[in-house]
């Protein structure tokens, strides 16, 4: 066995920004190894396909070395066993986020009540971002190079340029 501290920072990450980056860069400073867990939700049909973000989120978090972006299915507790996660990471954004996190970490301490669930609040410059505002604005030509990492905006605008 180790003594490494491990976290999962889950998302659907459609697409990552500075918001998430900002996240994942406090737990690394942290934890020993951050798995960046992208869910694939069958119910949802994403922008980008579960692969592509994978390799997006590794090229803007290739300069940090605790970090391992994989993808799960499933429950995200089984996920945090199946990599001995000691704890998930959420971001939160503002008070009106508390509600739903609330329940899930209800949920996952009810399913495994030795993985703890942090919160991180969000950067104040960035907590008005979210995928869904990003792809809308990029989507009709306005400004994120302030929201997103720049291989974020050219993915961003080549999918946009194919539909």
């Amino acid at each position: 066995m180790t003594n490494q501290k491990i976290a999962v920072v889950p998302g659907s990450f459609d697409p990552i920004t500075y918001g998430h980056l900002d996240i994942i860069e406090r737990a690394c400073k942290i934890f020993d190894k951050v798995y960046v867990s992208v869910l694939r939700n069958s119910s949802k049909k994403g922008l980008f396909s579960p692969e592509e973000r994978i390799d997006l989120i590794s090229g803007v978090t290739k300069h940090l070395d605790k970090v391992e972006v994989i993808q799960f299915d499933g429950l995200l507790i089984d996920f945090c066993q199946q990599v001995g996660a000691d704890a998930i990471i959420r971001g939160l954004r503002a008070v009106s986020d508390f509600e739903y996190e609330m329940q899930l970490t209800s949920m996952n301490r009810k399913l495994d009540s030795h993985i703890e669930t942090m919160y991180i609040m969000t950067n104040n410059n960035y907590s008005f971002i979210s995928s869904s505002i990003v792809k809308e604005v990029a989507k009709y030509g306005g400004k994120i190079e302030d929201i997103v990492p720049p291989l974020i905006e050219d993915a961003l605008k080549e999918k946009f340029k194919e539909q």
